[in-house]
């Protein structure tokens, strides 16, 4: 058995190098490979090899930590494997990371090195002139023959499946995203059990290729499809973004066999034209999750394939899945417990609720190798919220849901103080911390409120400074800010400014309270619509 990814990368080229493992569609305008890209396990093996070395003689090995800002491009799995080969763990970063948040994640993650698309260069040499610590930068378009030297590997021995393969960030209620550690073994067992899965998502050795628009920093195309694609020696396709104008045009440009969603993308593809790549495909089935029940049976039959509905999180590694006739579409089912990944719903005191009641979902491994198997090796830094979320030997989701009569697990609501939106999750916490720092606010509070495209919103709701006009200008100066110090995507959509917000004996916001139960935040005459000036810089 394979030990490391790059073990089980190498093994696959050499069974299969001809096969194609990364695709870049053709895209007028993109900033790489306009025209397209495809190369095979041989042309990406000898890229890997080729770093590996550079990354050998500058000194790099067992334990350290290289932060990779290279968006969805073929050249992420060059430096990845590479690293992966010499035991080095990658901490991705969010392109669309501010200055705040990529200091954090650079200070936290202690990298010994960063390496980014030439665009980013000097954000990140701003980052590395105000850690503690240096941070070498190099631009990954134009790599320097010499690396600079890190510190002495701090670990001895070569990489196994206990090695940390990559550091991925993912939010909590703290305000802080928590820096998940994922292992070998989390990555090679993530990819088997997508492999493995069949039903309706059965994997073709060889013969499939995987069209997956969702970035390199989360688990789901960097950890579990990218993983499998080598396990299988299938192809990997990345857009460079989502666009659903474009999507067909990709499907068929990629060849794709499968294709990865998330719920806010059904919507955006139903409400395109009719065009001819849409039925000019040869996708078996689509792997995500949140489509709508009210469309999940529209999109099947305009487009021609079924929308498979998993559940997981970067923590599980595994997912559930509705894949066995007949799915219940016209629900928010995501699949049955099953194979070792065992599940439960329990109330607030952990307890177990009826079948049919809603509660939150924990889960464990039930193998004899113990509880965690397979999940995250804990979130860095951070023994007491991993060991809050294993309390009681069973991992806490977050998650509420309810567990039917059949076994088969329907999701319903979160539980976390998390909002999202197009598949990213935003802490609420941390985008009242930011708002919080303006002159003119008071107070805030930072909710989700429903939203038709993205599933949900932030909006904030402000207490002014005394004095300030609360009007819709603030508002906007109040998003600025946000978009100034934020990745787009957390700054809020909807303001609504208000005299006073309901808190606790300890000045706790209740969140509960602000509105009547029932109400729709957003149909209050004074709150402000800003979601079109909400847009990727």
């Amino acid at each position: 058995m394979a030990r490391t990814v790059f073990d089980a990368f190498m093994a696959t080229a050499q069974a299969a190098p001809d096969h194609v493992f990364l695709c870049a569609p053709p895209a007028a305008g993109r900033a790489y490979h306009p025209d397209g890209i495809e190369l095979t396990y041989a042309q990406t093996r000898d890229a890997v090899l080729t770093l590996r070395d550079r990354y050998t003689g500058a000194g790099y090995g067992h334990g350290h930590r290289v932060a990779l800002l290279l968006e969805n491009r073929p050249e992420f799995f060059f430096h990845y494997l590479a690293l992966n080969a010499l035991g080095c763990s990658i901490v991705p970063i969010n392109p669309d990371y501010r200055h705040d948040e990529m200091l954090y994640q650079m200070e936290h993650s202690e990298a010994d090195l960063a390496v980014v698309v030439a665009a980013r260069v000097a954000a990140l040499e701003a980052i590395g002139r105000e850690r503690p610590t240096p941070l070498p930068v190099i631009d990954a378009e134009r790599m320097p023959k010499t690396l600079p030297k890190p510190p002495p590997a701090p670990r001895r021995g070569a990489p196994g499946l206990d090695t940390e393969t990559s550091l991925l960030y993912t939010s909590g209620t703290t305000g802080r995203p928590k820096g998940c550690i994922l292992t070998n073994f989390y990555y090679l067992n993530a990819g088997a059990w997508y492999r493995d899965f069949g039903g309706r998502l059965a994997i073709e050795p060889g013969h499939e290729r995987f069209l997956n628009p969702l970035p390199l920093f989360h688990m789901n195309a960097q950890a579990v499809t990218a993983t499998c694609a080598i396990l299988t020696a299938n192809c990997l396709a990345q857009p460079e973004r989502f666009s659903p104008s474009r999507w067909w045009k990709d499907v068929v440009a990629a060849k794709a066999t499968i294709i990865h969603y998330l719920g806010v993308m059904p919507p955006l593809l139903l409400n395109q034209r009719e065009t001819p790549e849409e039925r000019a495909h040869h996708v078996k089935f689509g792997f995500g999750a949140g489509v709508e029940p009210e469309l999940h049976a529209r999109f099947e039959e305009r487009f021609g394939f079924p929308l498979v509905e998993v559940w997981g999180m970067t923590e599980t590694g595994r997912c559930y899945a509705d894949l066995h006739e007949p799915r219940q579409i016209t629900t928010r089912a995501f699949g049955r417990p099953f194979g070792g990944l065992e599940g439960r719903v329990v109330d607030d005191a952990d307890r177990d609720v009826p079948r049919g009641s809603a509660g939150e979902l924990l889960v464990r491994w039930g193998g004899p190798e113990g509880p965690r198997h397979g999940f995250f090796a804990g979130y860095l830094k951070n023994a007491e919220a991993t060991d809050e979320a294993w309390r009681g030997g069973w991992f806490h989701t977050g998650d509420v849901v309810r567990q039917m009569d059949d076994d088969m697990l329907v999701f319903v609501d979160r539980k976390k103080n998390i909002i999202r939106r197009s598949g990213e999750n935003i802490a609420a916490a941390e985008v009242e911390a930011c708002l919080q720092a303006h002159a003119s606010v008071a107070q805030v509070a930072v909710i989700a409120v429903p939203d038709d495209v993205r599933e949900e919103e932030v909006m904030a709701c402000i207490v002014p400074m005394a004095g300030v006009a609360a009007d819709r200008a603030l508002a906007e100066r109040l998003q600025d800010w946000a978009l100034a110090r934020l990745a787009y995507f957390k700054a809020p959509g909807w303001v609504l400014f208000v005299a006073t917000l309901p808190t606790t004996g300890t000045q706790k916001v209740q969140k509960t309270k602000i509105f009547p139960k029932g109400e729709d935040p957003r149909r209050r005459p004074t709150a402000l619509d800003l979601r079109e000036r909400k847009k990727r810089a």
